[in-house]
């Protein structure tokens, strides 16, 4: 199937590794020329070298930038140049009792999260709509519907990019520019393959009996087991295709069935 997006360029922030390079690497692989993002230099040229390697003559180049500093997060923006498809990945995720999370690390959330989207489909979305085609894809979790007790902040965070981004398809009524969410689910990503071997460690277990005990918790889970990034990225790609043209303004599902509403 074509996707009809051969010769677009795409900017994925936070895609050094897990769900975001997994897209990156697809959009690379459909033509698409990408530019990575990563908080450190290294991170990011490693990350271009190993898409290029999977990807024999992709176009892929990277900016370095940390968003939790807006010097670097205005520096990006300003060398950012023509984006056709900006997917909105970065973000931070921890486990915290709601009582121990400080308001500073509430901001913090808050500000990654979300206020990058806002930042960089400000950026990206005049341009797309006078060119008369965009996709901003915000990534988002089925966190920000189904709110976990223990990541409180985290939830919230995600419930305000759901609103970002059905708020701002409103404003491409007419054209061919979209803007969709993406809810995933428990995914392995590299974070929580990190997370799965700290404890295995600790507890003097292996990872996969740390990760099989994982998923036997998520009662709802329909998978049963954990989604892989490249499964999130498949859905990604569709949906910053010309194919999802009648897609607009929606929070689409990868979550292994975790949500147990209907909508």
């Amino acid at each position: 199937m074509d996707l009809g997006l051969t010769g677009k360029r795409a900017f994925v922030s936070g895609s050094t590794q897990g769900i975001g390079f997994a897209i990156a690497e697809a959009l690379a692989g459909e033509g698409v020329s990408v530019v990575i993002n990563g908080r450190r230099e290294g991170l990011v040229d490693k990350a271009v070298l190993e898409v290029q390697a999977r990807v024999p003559g992709a176009a892929v180049s990277g900016i370095a930038a940390d968003f939790e500093r807006a010097d670097e997060v205005a520096q990006l923006i300003d060398g950012l140049g023509r984006v056709d498809i900006l997917v909105n990945n970065v973000g931070l995720f921890g486990v915290t009792p709601f009582g121990d999370v400080s308001d500073q690390d509430w901001y913090r959330y808050f500000d990654v999260n979300v206020m990058s989207g806002v930042r960089l489909s400000r950026h990206v979305l005049p341009g797309m709509l006078a060119s008369g085609w965009g996709r901003i894809l915000f990534i988002g979790s089925e966190s920000g519907v189904d709110v976990p007790a223990e990541m409180v902040h985290y939830g919230m965070t995600k419930a305000g990019m759901l609103a970002v981004g059905n708020g701002l398809a409103k404003l491409t009524r007419g054209t061919e520019v979209t803007v969709n969410t993406l809810l995933g689910g428990p995914t392995y990503s590299d974070g929580v393959a990190r997370a799965v071997d700290e404890i295995a460690r600790a507890q003097g277990l292996l990872p996969d009996d740390v990760k099989a005990a994982v998923v036997a918790a998520n009662r709802t889970s329909l998978l049963q087991r954990f989604i892989e990034p490249h499964e999130i990225a498949d859905l990604a790609l569709y949906l910053v295709s010309a194919r999802a043209s009648a897609t607009n303004g929606a929070a689409l599902r990868a979550d292994g069935g975790v949500l147990t509403t209907m909508i």
